[in-house]
């Protein structure tokens, strides 16, 4: 295939290395360069694929120094491709910073879909798919965990985390704190891999499950979470969202915002932000 002067933005495999794409096998044997978030833990895809492209580290702790020499080498002429250690690049990955100078300098960005972790767990959860927030690792700490956890709980749509094996049980945990314990959720730990396992519960069985079982604490993880349900919005979850709409808009444009936030019926948060309003 012809490859031309672009950055392309290359969806790697997320475990199994057959996962790669035919067109991703093309690009990366085929481009002048490769910007990989770890050159080493490549080297076993480019193995498999036979691909020898040079290969170049851009990381979260080099790619503001890294991002110019690449940009430098598309504007020259060079081909790119960026790919991180597993999946699509840039989710909760670095190549923001990359992909931005590229458009900027007016070069032309390509995606080169694939694996993606988080749509892979959505998939196979059994939780509603039609609109959901991607959040990305949750804060490392527990107070500005639940804090997280407390401004997403009157959400409806679906939550998707991704977490780290030796916080998924306290994170579970905040989570049924403030959730509920009845809340579904699904833990969909090493998609793809040898050890896969998909868990649908309760956030409570959830946490018994994973408590239980030192297995369910390994591995590369996404946690799902159902999102409120209209009778799980109390006064007090109404007022977290009207609140800052009242102090930006008027009344009735608040209220019609926060309807389509919630889910709830515009005169019951009428009535609620009147009392606010008093």
């Amino acid at each position: 295939m012809s490859i031309t002067a672009s950055l392309y933005v290359v969806a790697t495999p997320i475990g199994n290395l057959s996962d790669l794409s035919p067109r991703a096998v093309d690009i990366l044997r085929g481009v002048d360069v490769i910007a990989a978030e770890d050159t080493r833990h490549s080297r076993v895809l480019f193995n498999q694929y036979a691909v020898q492209t040079r290969c170049i580290a851009l990381h979260e702790h080099n790619e503001e120094h890294a991002v110019t020499g690449l940009v430098e080498r598309l504007q020259a002429g060079e081909s790119v491709a960026l790919i991180s250690d597993a999946g699509t690049p840039l989710i909760s990955d670095p190549g923001y910073r990359l992909v931005l100078a590229a458009q900027q300098a007016g070069i032309k960005v390509v995606p080169i879909p694939g694996a993606c972790a988080f749509i892979a767990a959505l998939s196979v959860s059994g939780l509603p798919s039609d609109r959901f927030i991607f959040e990305g690792f949750l804060p490392a700490r527990g107070g500005p965990r639940r804090q997280t956890l407390q401004q997403l709980a009157t959400e409806t749509c679906t939550l998707i985390f991704y977490e780290s094996p030796h916080r998924i049980l306290e994170s579970l945990q905040d989570m049924a704190a403030v959730f509920g314990d009845e809340r579904r959720a699904v833990l969909a730990r090493e998609l793809t891999k040898l050890f896969e396992t998909v868990l649908a519960d309760t956030l409570r069985g959830l946490c018994e499950q994973v408590q239980a079982d030192v297995n369910q604490q390994k591995g590369e993880m996404v946690v799902l979470v159902h999102g409120a349900e209209e009778q799980d919005m109390d006064e007090a979850g109404l007022r977290v969202v009207l609140e800052p709409l009242l102090d930006e808009l008027p009344l009735k444009q608040a209220v019609v915002l926060a309807a389509k936030i919630t889910g709830v019926k515009k005169n019951v948060i009428y009535e609620i932000a009147l009392r606010l309003k008093c």
